[in-house]
């Protein structure tokens, strides 16, 4: 008996598979083909790929600005990783080693923090960034990035956290180890796997948002890439090709990242779904 034949289940999903790549695959393969052709190329024929390729799109994309709202966006992301693992990976220590009654209301109020859409909280942000004194700052977008993106972390980093054998934790406390040594020295690096998830998590959300970045930045100076790309548009007329080359050179530091932490990435939504 052959074990090696697929049967009609496998080549379903197979089919399945493959289709799904196509949809993801096809929009940015047609992107980058589309950066490489004049505006009057990619109006003519959508479809057709580039006869000759126009490099040139990417340097007049880099010169116009996204320089600049590449640097925005690089500054903005890693503060915001940066802030959110920090903070989420110890309330999440505390949340899930500690059994005092009272942390029950805070994983309450955790998880409350998830129900909230942040443009919801649109206004009252405005103003209280302009009270704070730092609207129109990177700090206008670092502070509610992190602070939107904790509760999801938070709890994923919990579920992570109490899977952790207990054991683990009393032979370092043998060893005459504190509670800030043993989630130093212990749990951040038994939880790299899911902490990878996090900043995947997290980057992605921070290197796209939007709606924040148009609002709470006026300075050109200052924006980030989805802002900062709006200001290829013209009065009346669109230079598709250098937006496109845009587009793709804010699109590939997220690939590249991904492809070298998919492993982590992996592994930390399994282990940390196993318990919550």
């Amino acid at each position: 008996m052959n074990h090696n034949r697929f049967g009609p289940g496998e080549i379903l999903v197979f089919i399945m598979l493959c289709l799904g790549f196509l949809l993801a695959a096809y929009p940015l393969f047609w992107m980058l083909m589309s950066s490489l052709k004049t505006s009057r190329a990619i109006t003519g024929d959508i479809w057709a790929l580039p006869e000759r390729p126009l490099w040139s799109n990417y340097l007049t994309a880099w010169t116009r600005g996204v320089s600049g709202y590449f640097l925005n966006s690089f500054i903005v992301t890693a503060a915001t990783v940066t802030g959110v693992l920090i903070i989420s990976s110890s309330c999440a220590y505390g949340l899930s080693r500690y059994n005092q009654p009272w942390l029950n209301c805070v994983l309450v109020m955790v998880m409350g923090g998830m129900m909230l859409n942040p443009h919801v909280c649109l206004i009252p942000l405005y103003g209280l960034l302009r009270t704070l004194g730092v609207h129109n700052t990177r700090l206008a977008l670092i502070l509610p990035y992190t602070a939107f993106r904790l509760p999801l972390i938070t709890l994923i980093v919990r579920a992570y956290f109490l899977g952790i054998p207990k054991e683990i934790e009393e032979s370092a406390c043998l060893d005459a180890c504190n509670d800030f040594q043993i989630y130093s020295r212990l749990f951040v690096p038994m939880s790299r796997p899911v902490l990878a998830t996090g900043a995947i998590l997290v980057s992605y959300y921070a290197w796209n948002e939007f709606l924040f970045a148009i609002i709470f930045i006026d300075s050109k100076r200052l924006k980030t890439i989805p802002a900062g790309l709006m200001n290829f548009r013209d009065a009346l007329q669109i230079n598709w090709g250098p937006l496109l080359a845009g587009m793709a050179m804010s699109a590939m530091p997220l690939v590249i990242f991904f492809l070298f932490m998919q492993k982590y990435f992996i592994r930390g939504m399994f282990t940390g779904a196993v318990k919550g």
